[in-house]
């Protein structure tokens, strides 16, 4: 087994964590289970574990420690695991969130910004992707390359669940890669994510709710 906290070592937690999604198992258990089937019952810490995944509302984390691999990201707008207001909903007014993050580690040449609904009828759907972020911003101001999402227009697009489902969750993830961005297709937000995992030094996730 790679040594924990080592890029091998994250690279598999990432592969093993999204299999454990699409088994449906939410975020944070697909989190805690991959570590869990990687170290064994007595798991030896790591920077990764000894480092929440995710703040809460910014300023809300005062003592975050050793970022790792693992990016702190945080939003003014909600926190892991809550309901996202509805003016960033694509029929509330479609206004992105705000988002902060601890530095990127060493040897980051750009940051990437990946947004999904792992709960979409149709199968994961793509609400955001930013690439090419200044690999030195801690915020998401005017940097990166903005794409198309899955509604067919740039850049941000809000949730927009079918009426009566339950809950959606939308994941935020932020990555620092080593390499510039390259996955071969940006529309199947599913590879995306599996090409950023593999690539990726360090990554953060939020995770947001949101019901019509």
């Amino acid at each position: 087994m790679p040594e924990p906290g080592s890029h091998a070592y994250e690279i598999q937690r990432n592969r093993l964590r999204s299999q454990l999604e699409d088994e449906g198992i939410n975020d944070q258990h697909a989190d805690e289970e991959a570590n869990r089937r990687l170290r064994g019952d007595t798991p030896h810490p790591s920077p990764s574990m000894e480092t929440e995944r995710a703040g809460g509302p910014l300023g809300d984390n005062p003592e975050p420690g050793s970022p790792g691999n693992v990016l702190q990201l945080r939003s003014s707008a909600f926190n892991d695991n809550s309901v996202i207001a509805a003016r960033h909903s694509k029929d509330g007014g479609n206004e992105p969130p705000e988002l902060e993050w601890t530095p990127a580690p060493d040897g980051t040449r750009e940051l990437v910004l990946l947004v999904e609904d792992p709960d979409a009828p149709t199968g994961t759907f793509l609400h955001w992707l930013v690439t090419g972020i200044d690999p030195a911003a801690t915020m998401l101001g005017d940097s990166g390359i903005q794409h198309e999402n899955g509604f067919g227009e740039q850049g941000y697009g809000g949730p927009r669940p079918p009426v009566g489902d339950d809950a959606h969750r939308y994941v935020f993830r932020l990555y620092a890669l080593g390499e510039p961005f390259g996955a071969p297709n940006q529309a199947d937000a599913d590879g995306l994510r599996a090409w950023l995992d593999e690539h990726a030094l360090a990554t953060g996730t939020l995770t947001g709710l949101y019901e019509r």
